[in-house]
């Protein structure tokens, strides 16, 4: 059986991603930060489809704790599937801020960066010696990092991001020998518990986001979770190196 790792998978886009991961028959290590009642219900809800799920504690943000948790993954890897290894890695786990350029904290910026690219970065590096040759990897990334996402107030967010796409190039460039693909998605405008819940606090929103999103709706965890579970899948194995936009035409 194949096995992926998909963090920040407590909620939204992550939870999704790793219920329709196991859908197609792959067992999920799945990592929560300071929701351990949601990652262990996305792992419930696995089991309950009748896949394979583990949750475990992770903070992206706190690369000190990445040699437990690798640690943690080959125990499980050996404990639930008697493997050394795994095959698919989504880098999900993330938050968003957003503040004006003038209004910006170097404590805010720093934060950013370490949860949405120095996590991923080394997170990968750390993991990379259990991965199987041939496997996949996606980086959850944003659209405010495009052209067609730009919004005010996301210029440190978007910036990490926009590190992450780069990033997610160089994966692909150096894994390859490995056989390993890597690409990165842009979600738009996602109905998530992102931002505090923001869509739940503000949903005199989503009409207007609604009106700017070509195929009329703000997007759902799903329009997500199913692109990602398909990048990982055998039927794009010859995509590496993308990024690929999943916002129904935001802005188009």
């Amino acid at each position: 059986m194949k096995v992926a790792i998909i963090t920040g998978a407590s909620s939204g886009i992550g939870r999704s991603a790793a219920i329709q991961i196991a859908r197609r028959g792959t067992g999920v290590i799945l990592t929560y930060g300071n929701n351990s009642q949601g990652g262990l219900e996305t792992a419930a809800a696995i089991e309950k489809d009748g896949g394979t799920a583990v949750a475990l504690p992770l903070d992206v943000g706190e690369t000190g704790a990445f040699p437990a948790f690798r640690n943690s993954v080959a125990d499980v890897l050996r404990d639930t599937w008697q493997r050394d290894t795994f095959d698919y890695l989504v880098n999900n786990a993330g938050f968003a801020h957003t503040s004006l350029i003038e209004d910006t904290t170097e404590e805010m910026f720093d934060r950013l960066m370490r949860v949405l690219l120095k996590g991923p970065y080394f997170l990968t590096q750390r993991l990379l010696p259990l991965m199987e040759d041939g496997g996949a990897i996606v980086n959850t990334s944003s659209n405010s990092a495009m052209g067609s996402g730009l919004e005010p107030g996301y210029s440190a967010y978007a910036s990490m991001k926009g590190g992450l796409d780069v990033l997610s190039r160089y994966m692909a460039k150096e894994f390859s020998t490995r056989g390993i693909r890597v690409n990165s998605i842009s979600p738009g405008s996602t109905r998530t518990r992102i931002a505090d819940d923001a869509f739940e606090r503000f949903p005199e929103v989503v009409p207007a986001l609604a009106a700017k999103t070509a195929l009329g709706r703000v997007g759902e965890p799903d329009d997500i979770g199913m692109m990602i579970a398909a990048l990982l899948s055998e039927e794009s194995r010859w995509v590496t190196a993308q990024n690929i936009e999943v916002s129904g035409g935001y802005n188009l």
